[in-house]
């Protein structure tokens, strides 16, 4: 991911990228699953993703998002709406592996849409934040992921036990 602007160097960016890295990592383990019919695999990486986004969207949609959006309305809505769409495949999968023989492309598209949504973000909307956030909103930031309290440590974690515990392909 992008490191040229210094972006990551703010906790509240660091955070979101370190979360940004633990999906793409489960994203990768999610996609060899499919690609091997693996299903069970599949829906259990699905899952990991969704508790690492569940924060990490709220942090997002609760602050960044609107702080960003006065400048970049077209953009922030277009981010939510991934949000939204990513979410409704990946939470089809958390009672257990879906029996739609659909799932699996649903699942393969949205994680190509996910990457892609990561890539917006790293190389949008993050380094636009560096510049047009004033400290109130850094603030309302940092308030954001105190009140979903969840560290980068904490998913990260999980992300890492879900890596160990589960096959690798």
């Amino acid at each position: 991911m992008c490191e040229y602007c210094g972006c990551q160097a703010l906790d509240a960016i660091a955070e979101l990228t370190a979360e940004h890295d633990a999906v793409v990592e489960l994203g990768g383990q999610a996609r060899r699953a499919l690609d091997c019919g693996d299903l069970d695999l599949a829906a259990d990486r699905a899952r990991a993703i969704a508790t690492v986004l569940r924060p990490h969207t709220a942090v997002e949609e609760e602050a960044l998002f609107p702080a960003m959006a006065a400048e970049y309305p077209g953009h922030v809505d277009l981010l939510v709406a991934d949000h939204r769409r990513i979410d409704q495949v990946l939470a089809e999968s958390a009672a257990g592996t879906p029996s739609d023989a659909a799932w699996p492309a649903r699942l393969a598209h949205a994680l190509t849409d996910l990457r892609e949504h990561i890539l917006r973000e790293q190389d949008g909307v993050f380094p636009a934040a560096l510049i047009s956030l004033d400290n109130e909103e850094w603030d309302a930031l940092a308030a954001a992921r105190a009140r979903v309290a969840s560290g980068p440590s904490a998913q990260l974690s999980t992300a890492s036990q879900d890596r160990t515990e589960g096959p690798t392909r």
